[in-house]
């Protein structure tokens, strides 16, 4: 793998035969819904690594969750669904939070990104915005899990962000490396690793791509944070104190409506669908295989839905920086269970309580 991967950095520019094909074949085939764009340089793909270091959902949770979905229904109110739905533009006063595109860098833990996030967004709605700040994804990717950037699934998080007997649970604080994106620099546990290129076309993206120097393959998942960074300021400085987290339910829907109900009802939430090689060439559009090997699973953030020139979508939310995709996101075909993506989300209950630890552990009954 080393030589491998040595003969890749020494390659000045181009693509494989393989890469070029695929897209060839994207652009031959009649009703794409979706833009691929050529890669100027190598990638790991070429050489069979891909897109697999970012597939964190392991194959064991993807069979788990497909089979769980299968038994499930979803205990949530019937409500009036709309054509179309957006988190952010419901929720204006969580906007910040909502809207933040966070980077995983070449570490597989995809699980908890979507996790943090989805969360942090669901704190903000549950507090309506009195507490607004993103929860941190290297407390949940390093704390809920021993595998770290090795994968995982997509409930350990929640029960790792859920407060339970004898003081367990609760995640703290925690924006993006070293203080980027919107919340800046102060709160208590920011990610650790650096950002990274992800996929498709360079463009604006001023980040090092995967594998290179900047952006080196994580071999060892970093140690699980016990206390605040230097850098946290009040009221972020106090682990203890910092800790958020909800009393109450983890729910799971599966299926269009299910998801759309548990969206409205409590904000955006996670799933994970299985990936294909030709995503990694996705520029902008609505996602659907059309060629490639599977690569793994990659959990994401479900964020709403639309509709355009009568194909249905879900707008969801990557963790590959604002750079990729479509300003950080993308869509994907709604209502066929592209991927799996229906199969099952994971959120907490739209009547969970969310809070400071400290206010709110005194309460925890379940």
């Amino acid at each position: 793998m080393k030589l491998v991967y040595a003969a890749w950095l020494g390659m000045a520019s181009g693509m494989s035969q393989e890469r070029a094909a695929m897209i060839e074949q994207h652009e031959k085939t009649p009703g794409v819904l979706w833009k691929a764009g050529p890669v100027e340089r190598f990638t790991p793909h070429d050489f069979g690594l891909g897109l697999k270091p970012l597939m964190g959902v392991t194959p064991e949770a993807m069979e788990s969750r497909r089979q769980y979905a299968k038994d499930y229904v979803p205990m949530l109110e019937t409500m009036d669904i709309p054509d179309s739905f957006d988190s952010e533009t419901n929720w204006p006063q969580c906007a910040k939070v909502i809207g933040d595109i966070r980077d995983q860098s070449a570490c597989g833990c995809c699980w908890a990104f979507a996790a943090a996030s989805a969360a942090s967004d669901r704190l903000c709605i549950a507090t309506n915005a009195s507490i607004q700040v993103p929860l941190s994804a290297q407390d949940i990717c390093f704390c809920a899990s021993s595998n770290g950037c090795m994968g995982g699934d997509i409930h350990t998080p929640w029960n790792h962000i859920k407060f339970g007997w004898f003081g367990k649970g609760g995640v703290v604080s925690g924006g993006q490396y070293q203080g980027s994106g919107p919340f800046g620099p102060g709160l208590c546990a920011d990610f650790t690793l650096p950002h990274c290129h992800h996929h498709g076309p360079q463009g604006k993206d001023p980040f090092p791509a995967e594998k290179t120097k900047g952006c080196p393959n994580v071999d060892d998942s970093p140690k699980c944070p016990s206390a605040c960074d230097s850098a946290a300021t009040a009221p972020h400085k106090d682990f203890k104190a910092d800790q958020l987290g909800f009393k109450g339910d983890v729910i799971s829907a599966s299926g269009e409506a299910g998801i759309q109900q548990a969206i409205m009802a409590g904000g955006p939430v996670e799933t994970a669908f299985t990936v294909y090689a030709d995503f990694e060439n996705y520029v902008s559009g609505i996602y659907h295989h059309v060629s490639g090997d599977m690569a793994g699973g990659h959990a994401v953030r479900i964020m709403g839905w639309g509709s355009e020139n009568g194909q249905k979508y879900w707008k969801i939310a990557n963790s590959w920086n604002p750079y990729w995709g479509e300003k950080g996101y993308f869509r994907i075909r709604r209502g066929n269970n592209e991927g799996g993506v229906e199969d099952e989300v994971t959120g907490s209950s739209p009547t969970a309580k969310w809070g400071h630890k400290s206010a709110l552990i005194e309460e925890v009954l379940i």
